[in-house]
């Protein structure tokens, strides 16, 4: 096998029309560089982001010198590959243009066996303006599309919104959570690929039926060959060999491989069962020797989106492997806004956490990029179902020639790419524009079409069904047969009238919620507005102090400051926080509790809504709360910090999401009821522990209930008054303690209070923390207190999780906590903490 490759390396970048060339990482960006040769600030810190906007506004080069090995240099066949060029970049070996590029999500691959020389070689590449580059375009459309989250005004645009235009990261012209940073750079690896004879070029394993008893696929394997012969293609996996005889034809070949396996080890989601992945390998061989190998990891499964219809409307659920799947989990943002500063590691602690809290699905949303291989490969491991979008996010596209097939050819590429990945369970067209164009709906959406004529909204409105009607599932279909496709998120179904668009009422397809947080509606809202499908709905909070100290002295903590509103994108979002904190915390002693009482202010408002979710099941089937993470440094609705800190909220996800758990719903303040919900695929014996306690921890009744919990199910299974629970006992020093027991083992919790806890009447607990530190460095401590500490946070000294956190402590009991450190490889693992400080509520309130 003659295969070679080489990732080029020794770069270097400069400003067009400078003289300086400077060192570069690639892959990387501009402003990575930049901040890297100390020639800006740190891009996160302060308001230096509104320094920063002339970067966009600049040609940028990047170049770099290199030999070619002989060994190379002698193949037939010689390919510059390119992973990824943000965005508009014109290429040249030597002197001699190659490729002019205009997609960042895009590869391209590039013959250059006749442009390579013996000694040293040139690569150059000139990446024009974003911004310059598609001013003209608009100017030349006549009307501005809608691009609700375009900061074109921060960008010195005024109102010329310009990222429609370009396809590139959505959230690099700013979104409501994150900075405007319109990047340009080599964001992906270039290599050189040379080969002679013949090579494999993609393996994939297309899955037509499986089950418990028989895989039945075919293997396609792409080979270009310089040559005809007669050869034999071998396909092999986990001692398993299927092998028959192939006529390879000079130039591209398509072989089809039918195997069937039986018995196969399937992959399940996190909680249902092992996420195996099979290794499977395709050779060419001639004779005994072979020509061409490639390998590929992928879990055999089937996996299909459930919609049929019922007494309620329509059903909306992933099944896999025959088994209805209630997705619980969160919306991925990219981890930075730079995206090259993401290690492996990083993606691995944002999966491992996400698998730590009892998450099984995650949705790449549309506003950023088409992730990593890294991510999607963990994913894979963790049993972490991906809703994917396409990267179109919250406004309306161009509909041209040009566009369209540019978006063909990314489609393409990305779905070619990831398609062997078991963990993508759905591809999805785009994030919210069916609902905000709301075509067919008179007055619906957000009110864009009345910018518009309606020969003008005909046309825009033909150019998206051009795009997600048509072209994204037809990539899908040709690239990946049998996988889903679901036109635009939240969506009811292409009904082509005004029941097409989605609405918090909706009893098909799924919703997006955002009555509380941009409506200001109360959390008991999520109660009432439940969909078959919950794939957004969400509240902000600040992270925690010593993030916050990352990017912002002490002298700016303060809601109003420069620095707290330019880290808060979401308009008035700070004082929507303490809006909200008003009616339903009490009052914070100073800005540091104010940022500890708004994490456990979102953490409350997600675990109402998780609950109800879950509570409604089979009717609901899925809860994606917005979102996971953060892009950089910034008070938003994340539940994991930019740092890597997880909030109250990642400590709630984890109770909230637990496969068999107990929820109390007593909304309407007259009536508790208690449901035991079972996600596993087992019925589980359980039993219902009822303490009635005062906050001294006098217990004023108890009661146990013995629970069948059916599989994969949730049940009311038992209901209270609320007046006659308590009797004379007072509502603001009394708390209900919910256990549920199994194997003498208490498996989940849930406390109760018979009033807000703005009105609970606390008082400052004695909390004793008797903490061991093993031979091993492991740090576990016992807590107990006097009175009710509510919500107990424990801070550490090393980075890392504890077991439990943000918890209620009740007298009389003991809690025990580990704590996790994150390691170098981005998993959590028992470790030493260092100093730890605990608190509870009564020491942030006045």
């Amino acid at each position: 096998m003659n295969e070679i490759t080489r990732d080029l390396q020794n770069w270097t970048f400069r400003a067009s029309g400078e003289t300086e060339w400077l060192p570069a990482v690639v892959p990387g960006c501009v402003h990575s560089d930049l901040y890297k040769n100390g020639k800006i600030l740190d891009p996160y810190y302060g308001t230096n982001e509104h320094d920063l906007q002339w970067i966009d506004k600049r040609d940028w080069e990047y170049e770099s010198v290199f030999e070619v090995p002989q060994e190379l240099l002698n193949q037939e066949h010689i390919n510059l590959a390119f992973d990824g060029l943000d965005t508009y970049a014109d290429v040249r070996l030597n002197g001699e243009v190659v490729l002019s590029a205009d997609n960042m999500f895009r590869t391209w691959n590039v013959p250059v066996k006749n442009r390579l020389k013996s000694g040293e070689n040139r690569l150059h590449i000139t990446f024009r303006s974003p911004i310059n580059e598609d001013l003209p375009k608009l100017a030349e459309l006549g009307y501005a599309l809608p691009a609700a989250n375009d900061q074109s005004e921060l960008g010195g645009l005024g109102d010329k919104r310009v990222s429609v235009f370009a396809r590139k990261a959505p959230y690099h012209y700013g979104w409501d959570w994150g900075p405007r940073f319109v990047t340009s750079g080599i964001w992906r690896a270039i290599r050189l690929e040379a080969w002679t004879g013949l090579r494999i070029t993609d393996l994939f394993i297309r899955q037509h039926e499986v089950t418990k008893d028989r895989a039945k696929l075919t293997a396609t394997v792409a080979v270009e060959s310089d040559r005809e012969f007669e050869g034999r293609l071998r396909i092999a996996a986990e001692g398993l060999s299927f092998e028959r005889t192939e006529q390879i034809r000079l130039g591209e070949n398509v072989l089809r491989f039918e195997i069937e396996i039986d018995e196969p080890k399937l992959w399940w989601s996190r909680g249902l069962g092992e996420a195996h992945l099979y290794d499977f390998t395709a050779e060419i061989l001639e004779g005994e020797s072979a020509c061409a190998k490639k390998n590929v990891k992928t879990g055999l499964r089937s996996v299909k989106l459930k919609r049929e219809k019922d007494g309620a409307g329509a059903s909306f659920y992933i099944e896999l492997n025959g088994v209805p799947v209630f997705a619980k989990g969160a919306n991925h943002i990219p981890n930075d806004n730079f995206e090259t500063d993401v290690t492996r590691e990083r993606y691995r602690y944002e999966i491992v956490s996400a698998a730590e809290a009892n998450m099984n699905m995650l949705r790449v949303w549309g506003g950023g990029i088409y992730e990593e291989d890294a991510f999607y490969e963990l994913c894979d491991e963790y049993g972490i179902m991906v809703w994917q979008d396409f990267m179109f996010a919250c406004s309306m596209y161009p509909g041209d020639e040009a566009f369209l097939e540019s978006v063909r050819h990314e489609a393409e590429d990305n779905v070619r790419r990831l398609r062997n990945h078991p963990s993508i369970v759905l591809w999805c067209g785009n994030n919210e524009i069916d609902s905000a164009w709301a075509h067919y709906h008179p007055d619906g959406g957000w009110g864009w079409k009345k910018a518009y004529n309606e020969e003008q909204r005909n046309r825009i409105w033909a150019d998206y069904e051009a795009i997600f009607h048509r072209l994204l599932p037809a990539a899908v279909s040709k690239l990946s047969p049998g996988a889903e496709y679901w036109p635009s998120s939240p969506l009811v179904s292409l009904t082509g009238d005004e029941n097409q668009h989605a609405h918090p009422g909706t009893s098909e397809g799924d919703i997006h919620y955002w009555g509380v947080w941009h409506n200001s509606e109360p959390f008991e809202n999520y109660n009432k507005y439940i969909g078959r499908f919950m794939s957004e709905y969400g509240f902000q909070s600040f992270p925690e102090h010593k993030s916050v100290l990352q990017y912002a002295p002490e002298d700016a903590l303060r809601l109003d400051s420069e620095i707290m509103l330019a880290h808060q994108k979401n308009g008035r979002g700070n004082f929507l926080i303490k809006e909200y904190m008003d009616k339903y915390l009490p009052e914070p002693k100073d800005f540091v509790s104010f940022l500890y009482m708004s994490q456990v202010l979102q953490a409350e408002a997600m675990q109402s809504a998780i609950e109800a979710h879950r509570r409604s099941k089979p009717y609901c089937m899925g809860t994606l709360y917005w979102q996971m993470n953060d892009s950089w440094p910034v008070a938003s609705w994340s539940g994991i910090d930019y740092y890597g800190r997880w909030k109250a909220l990642h400590y709630y996800a984890n109770r909230s999401f637990r496969d068999l758990s107990v929820s109390i719903d007593g909304t309407d303040g007259e009536e508790l009821n208690f449901h035991v919900l079972n996600d596993t695929l087992n019925a589980e014996s359980v039993t219902l522990h009822l303490r009635l306690l005062s906050f001294d921890g006098t217990t004023i009744q108890e009661s146990e209930l013995p629970v069948q919990a059916e599989a994969n199910s949730a049940a009311k299974v038992y209901s209270l008054k609320s007046a006659e629970l308590l009797g004379e006992a007072s509502p603001e020093r009394t708390v209900l303690a919910a256990e549920l027991v199994q194997g003498g083992r208490v498996v989940d919790r849930r406390t109760h209070y018979f009033v807000s806890t703005k009105a609970i009447e606390l008082s400052k607990p004695t909390i004793r923390a008797t903490r061991t530190d093993d031979g091993e460095g492991r740090t576990t401590i016992v807590l107990e207190t006097d009175v009710l500490a509510k919500q107990v946070w424990l801070s550490a000294e090393a980075e890392g999780a504890f077991t439990d956190n943000y918890f209620d402590l009740l007298p009389g009991e003991q809690i025990t906590v580990e704590f996790r450190v994150r390691r170098e490889d981005g998993t959590l693992a028992h470790g030493a903490a260092g100093a730890v400080e605990t608190r509870s509520m009564a020491d942030f309130i006045k």
